[in-house]
This record gives C-alpha cells, structure tokens and sequence, in this order.
C-alpha cells in the first residue's frame, strides 16, 4: 500500500514540527549548559569548609561577575564547589576564594586567574590554592586560651625595661618604645576585666547547654504526663467530646431557624432602646386604653 504524496506532506509537517517543539523544550531545560548563551565553562575547587557558600551565588574575578556556583557537596575530607565561568581566561595555577559580599553574610566565590595554561575544566582547583574567610567565632575561642596563658605584667615589665634601656636612641625609636609600653601598661591594667568577661562567655556557654539538656528532660517529661493525663481522663473525655460534636451538629441544622429568629429579635431590641434612649426612664406611647365610645379622649382612635 503507497501514501500519495499529497497525503505524505502533511505527515513530513506534523513530524519536523514534533523534532522542532522537542529540539526546543531540551535546549530550554538545558540553557545554561550551552556554549553561547549559557553560563560558561564548569570548573571546580577544592575548599575546607563552605564557609556560607550556596549554589546560585556569584563567581567574580576583580569585582565583576563572570559565572554564578552550580553545585556544592562533600567530597571526602574537604567540601568541593562546582562552578561556571563564562568570557574569562583561568590559568592552570588559579587560585579561589570564598569572600564577604554583604553585611548580612552572603557570599561570593572571587577568582584570581593566574598561569601560563589553560585551567583544566576536569581538574579541580587544590586545597593549597582555595581559602575561606576568617572565622570570628574560632578567633574568639582562640583568644580566649591564649589570654590565660599571658602573663601580662611580666609583658608590661619587660617592655618598660626595654624601653629604659633604649632611651638615648633616636626619638622616633624612643617614642615607639614610649607607646609600647603604655600599651602594655593598658592591657595589664584591663587584664583582669578582660579575664573575667572572656570567663563569663565561657560560663553562659555552658549554662546554655546544660539548660539545654534540661529542657529536653522537661518536655519529654511533660509529654509522658500530658499522655498520661489523657488516658486517665479518657472515659470522660470521649462522652463529653461527643455531647459537643451533637451540639455544634445541632446548631448546624438549625442555622436558618436561629437566624430568623436573630432577625425577629432585633425589631424588639430596636423598640427597647428606643423606649430607654432619651433618659433615666421609659419614654412610650400606649394607644387603645379607652376605646373611641367612652367619651371626647380617643374618639377617631389608635388610627386616627
């Protein structure tokens, strides 16, 4: 059996535009990974730590962003960060680092481009090469062990001695000496305030952590008491959660009738305060006390 060519051609159409719509869909799934209009070459580091690196922040050499950080995860013993490059020249001893981008703490991955080849995009950038940022926290706990093991005024000691016996130098050597010496004046003089300050870090450390434990007992224990109070008060719970799912049912299936009646109640609410509205005292007006044939007083009546 033959297809007739006038019957073939809108086969042809259907099929090329089918290849078009799935040529484009992939080439959108995978646009960043192109050479042209994608994000660049991917190339990778080695890192000690993340240091506060996410996928998605920028890679920038000198200042300006040339890629962006596609994959971070752990590598063994050291964390290694995929990223691309896109229009710059990374030579074969590039170094990264892992820098400050804002006050708030994100980060960015900078670039220094440096060798006479082509960086390997297979071969990762090694650990000798990559540094992250100063840690505040490690520095404050290093501090803290090395403050305690200075004898401050024996520092103070030899610094003044130092500086008596270099007193007929010059006077710019004379007065550096003189602010050597008040500065180790000042920080034997601050020693024990910073001594004491450095230990009461260390003590609301350790409190926080004892409580911490704590706190964990408490709930566990007010978890078990809660259960336990719940099986005991299980009998009569069950009833009265019950009786109140009946009620609230109830309410329910009377909702029109309760809100006719709120409605019928608001005529006599609105005459009440109408009654009680101009004072200390009831102001009304009652008709049909004396009917219209005992005398002049209501002659035409309540409708007159």
């Amino acid at each position: 059996m033959s297809i007739r060519r006038a019957d073939a051609a809108p086969v042809r159409t259907a099929l090329a535009g089918l290849a078009v719509l799935t040529l484009g869909v992939v080439t959108a799934m995978n646009a960043r990974s192109l050479p042209v209009i994608g994000d660049g070459t991917t190339y990778s580091a080695e890192f000690g730590e993340a240091a506060g690196l996410f996928a998605g922040n920028d890679v920038r050499i000198a200042g300006v962003r040339v890629g962006r950080v596609s994959d971070i995860r752990l590598a063994g013993d050291h964390v290694l960060v995929s990223f691309q490059a896109k229009g710059a020249w990374l030579g074969d001893t590039t170094s990264a680092a892992i820098r400050l981008k804002t006050v708030l703490g994100q980060k960015f991955l900078a670039l220094d481009p440096q060798g006479d080849a082509t960086l390997d995009p297979d071969e990762p950038i090694p650990r000798s090469r990559t540094t992250v940022p100063y840690d505040v926290l490690a520095a404050f706990g290093r501090l803290s062990s090395t403050v305690d093991r200075i004898d401050t005024a024996q520092l103070a000691k030899s610094f003044d001695t130092l500086s008596a016996t270099l007193a007929n130098t010059p006077q710019d050597v004379r007065a550096a000496l003189t602010g050597l010496s008040r500065l180790s004046d000042t920080l034997a003089a601050r020693d024990g305030r910073l001594s004491t300050l450095l230990a009461n870090t260390r003590t609301v450390s350790q409190t926080l952590v004892d409580r911490d434990a704590a706190l964990l007992d408490g709930s566990r224990q007010l978890a078990t008491e809660l259960s336990g109070l719940i099986e005991d008060d299980e009998g009569q719970l069950g009833p009265l959660l019950t009786q109140l799912d009946q009620l609230t049912s109830m309410l329910q299936r009377n909702q029109d009738a309760l809100a006719a009646g709120i409605r019928g109640f608001a005529p006599l609410v609105r005459l009440g305060v109408n009654l009680s509205g101009n004072g200390r005292w009831l102001d009304g007006y009652l008709c049909g006390l004396l009917l219209p044939s005992f005398g002049p007083l209501n002659q035409e009546g309540c409708y007159g």
